[in-house]
């Protein structure tokens, strides 16, 4: 009874700290005069992030032995897989429920342009992540600094990318400063600190009591690093996407995701392939070329409409679904 109700307190930290976070990103790119692709892309994405991150570098930096490799590069196939599957299948499903400016959704209302970026890098660099496992150890030398490379290149183009937004739209009040139309940078970046804060706070909490459950129920540290792990740490993202889309803000959803994607392929793997052998087992291989398929199918959707459907995005989770009952299946 104990652990539920850690369960439910992480959750509800998780909650209330991605309010927080989500209205002081928006006014922080305000702030900054950046356009919504690059708030959604870049500050939401790597800030939200930052939870699930730091279990693989804890794990490959700290730990010894095989089960510390096994467990970091679980952990880092595991952010893109979720995030590309489950992750985008509940946007869709919250683009089918939410209405916008009164109306039901046909297609998501997101940038065009911020979304065929964002997964073109994505399966570009998890593309090379895939290869390096096959490549010898004098190659795979260079290959974290190419993605950091990548990575870097991907934040100037979409810095530069301002006159591809839409407009913003109205930013309701600042938490931490209700009553003022022109609030601080500092009561801004206040609340951002705050905000995140609470997000590695309650998702640490929730990822400790999963822990404790899992190992009181039997399960291998491969699923609770693959699986558990990253869905719990993965949470916070997915809160301020249905925020966003409740909202009508679809590209700061969608950018949410799809720049974290982009995060999770470039700058964590660096760290995996630097620091351990990288070779990938036949389930760890599997469950990458997923995440491929589905960032695939957006994206082949989105380049031959020019649109993405509410029900394109849902139909990932139909990918995570069989994989996991796959996977439940095995062990």
């Amino acid at each position: 009874m104990t652990n539920i109700l850690l369960l439910l307190l992480g959750l509800a930290i998780i909650l209330a700290s991605a309010e927080l976070f989500t209205n002081g990103v928006e006014w922080l790119g305000k702030k900054l005069q950046l356009n919504e692709g690059s708030v959604g892309s870049i500050l939401a994405a790597v800030g939200t992030a930052l939870p699930e991150s730091i279990i693989p570098v804890i794990a490959v930096l700290t730990g010894t032995g095989q089960n510390a490799i096994d467990i970091g590069t679980g952990a880092i196939l595991g952010a893109p897989f979720v995030l590309s599957t489950l992750a985008l299948a509940i946007a869709g499903v919250a683009g089918l429920l939410c209405k916008r400016n009164g109306c039901r959704r046909q297609i998501m209302h997101c940038n065009r342009v911020v979304m065929t970026r964002d997964l073109q890098f994505f399966l570009g660099a998890f593309g090379l992540v895939i290869l390096t496992s096959f490549l010898p150890p004098s190659v795979k030398l260079f290959i974290p600094a190419v993605l950091l490379i990548l990575y870097v290149t991907y934040v100037i183009k979409t810095l530069k990318c301002s006159s591809d937004s839409e407009d913003d739209g109205e930013i309701n009040p600042l938490f931490f400063s209700r009553n003022n139309s022109a609030p601080s940078l500092f009561m801004v970046l206040l609340q951002v600190a705050v905000g995140l804060a609470g997000i590695v706070y309650g998702a640490h909490l929730f990822v400790d009591v999963i822990e404790e459950l899992a190992g009181l129920l039997g399960i291998s540290a491969f699923i609770l690093a693959f699986v558990i792990s990253p869905i719990a740490t993965e949470l916070p993202e997915k809160v301020n996407s249905l925020i966003w889309i409740r909202q009508g803000k679809d590209t700061l959803a969608l950018g949410n995701i799809t720049g974290a994607m982009v995060f999770q392929s470039t700058v964590i793997p660096a760290i995996g392939i630097a620091l351990t052998p990288w070779k990938l087992t036949s389930l760890a291989l599997s469950s990458a070329l997923v995440s491929v398929a589905a960032a695939g199918f957006v994206l082949y959707c989105l380049k031959t409409t020019g649109q993405i459907k509410p029900s394109t995005l849902a139909y990932n989770g139909v990918l995570y679904g069989i994989f996991l009952a796959a996977l439940a299946f095995n062990f």
